[in-house]
């Protein structure tokens, strides 16, 4: 059943975690400044779920009460639209800047359980385990985080070849209990504030890394699980005036680490299969399901960014220039594609192989990711460029009531008698999204998140079906021929 922020924060509260920020473990995460706003927007996110205003999109009916959308696996065209509308509900209630947000994993959790085949292949007792997993995160209503990447330390060579056996992740040993982890993962986003974690591996694990192939779930209250967070964008002492993304929407990323960690077996999904293991991203449903949310999270997020820029270009009347208007109308067609390439997902829908559901195409959501990799860095540039020195020379909320209070409404107003209280307002809200370190941690978050844009694009090319794109170079050839024939041809025409 669906929980309130409430019920959310209450277990947050009581659940003992270990989360290292500036040298010190946090006590209560949902009573620091650095992780409050955090708490109290993925709070709002589940009291959403309770209002009569968004209640019949973000949830269905369930054995003992409504249940998230992301947990419902589509069956037509008209559930995959459905959640669609999930997706951007949830992502313009963020500004598309949380991008994990709980319907993420709750997708993936649906994606995996709609393939038990894939993890029977481990055995049964393992489909078996997801899928009671499933049952259990869909009825609580649980938050859980995850963490895909092993840490950089060399990056030349693979998990295995490591000078530490276990500097990356992986399984000590089987004990009757389940298995003991050893090692580090990361990028665990919004950890702090999760009720789980969700382990798995993306392609690439070699022969003889069979200790680095494990997929499993637990509580991030596990002893001998420790989560490192990065230094916070805002303290707690931000103001929204000043920081009104910032000061709400930071999201803490976390390096993990296994400590000897037990996992029991009844949460463990696979382990020690690198072919499964390898498989699994796209065996399952999973890529195109998370894909489908991630593609609607970010164009939310790149009409958000262009509509930022179009104001700010009309504030002081440079939308005027031609080629303002063209950096404007490149944003625009950059936004459109992403709406383009979600809904050909949605239409072009597959069977998934179990035949239990559909999934949305893969190929055009693929595309997506690749495509926000480059335009969201270049929207966040594009409002760099337009914002000018403007961004650099904006006064604080604190000056405005004070003895220059005159100087900052004289020389602070926009175009066509906009006060300086709106236009500051709004250059403060662009340099939060294009400057600070906040705003650059969401491009970076955007420029990795289908991985390495290089290999992303490399293995587009290497997977990508080519055979409609040769059948037509084919024929265009054949109309050339055999080169002596053409010029016979050639000649008897004149």
């Amino acid at each position: 059943m669906i929980r309130t922020g409430a019920q959310y924060v209450e277990r947050l509260a009581k659940t003992p975690r270990e989360v290292w920020l500036r040298g010190q473990r946090m006590e209560d995460v949902t009573a620091h400044p650095a992780f409050r706003a955090a708490v109290r927007q993925i709070a709002r996110l589940y009291d959403m779920q309770h209002d009569p205003a968004f209640a019949d999109v973000l949830t269905r009916p369930g054995e003992d009460g409504p249940v998230g959308m992301s947990f419902v696996a589509p069956r037509t065209y008209e559930d995959l639209v459905a959640r669609r509308e999930a997706y951007r509900v949830w992502a313009e209630s963020t500004f598309g800047l949380m991008g994990r947000s709980p319907d993420f994993l709750n997708t993936t959790l649906m994606a995996f359980v709609e393939e038990p085949g894939v993890f029977e292949r481990m055995g049964v007792r393992y489909a078996d385990n997801l899928r009671s997993y499933f049952e259990y995160v869909r009825d609580n209503d649980l938050f859980l985080t995850i963490a895909l990447v092993t840490p950089q330390t060399d990056r030349s060579k693979s998990s295995g070849e490591q000078a530490d056996d276990f500097l990356h992740m992986g399984v000590v040993r089987e004990t009757a209990d389940g298995l003991i982890v050893r090692g580090a993962r990361m990028l665990a986003t919004l950890a702090p504030m999760a009720d789980e974690i969700l382990i798995y591996n993306l392609p690439g694990l070699r022969a003889g890394e069979e200790r680095h192939a494990a997929v499993f779930a637990i509580p991030i209250g596990t002893p001998g699980l420790r989560f490192i967070s990065r230094e916070p964008y805002d303290d707690g002492a931000r103001n929204n005036f000043n920081h009104p993304l910032s000061a709400n929407f930071e999201e803490p990323d976390c390096l993990v680490v296994f400590d000897d960690v037990l996992v029991p077996w009844e949460r463990v999904f696979l382990h020690g299969d690198i072919e499964l293991a390898n498989a699994l991203f796209a065996e399952t449903n999973v890529r195109q399901h998370t894909a489908h949310q991630t593609g609607v999270r970010g164009l939310v997020k790149m009409q958000f960014i262009t509509g930022v820029a179009m104001k700010l270009a009309q504030t002081v009347k440079i939308d005027s220039f031609l080629h303002v208007q063209q950096k404007l109308g490149e944003l625009i067609a950059a936004t459109e594609t992403c709406r383009a390439l979600v809904r050909a997902g949605e239409v072009d829908f597959e069977t998934s192989t179990s035949g239990r559901s559909i999934r949305p195409a893969f190929l055009p959501l693929q595309t997506l990711r690749l495509h926000l990799s480059a335009s969201y860095p270049k929207a966040a540039e594009v409002l760099q460029t337009l914002g000018a020195g403007g961004l650099l020379t904006m006064p604080s909320a604190e000056d405005f009531g004070s003895e220059i209070g005159g100087d900052i409404a004289r020389y602070y107003q926009g175009a066509d008698g906009l006060d300086a209280t709106d236009r500051v307002r709004l250059y403060k809200l662009a340099w939060d999204l294009c400057g600070d370190g906040f705003g650059q941690r969401a491009v970076q978050y955007e420029r990795y998140y289908a991985g390495d844009p290089v290999r992303a694009h490399a293995r587009n090319y290497l997977h990508y079906d080519k055979s409609d794109a040769f059948r037509l170079v084919d024929r265009a050839l054949a109309l050339a021929g055999d080169p002596e024939r053409a010029v016979a041809e050639t000649s008897r025409r004149k």
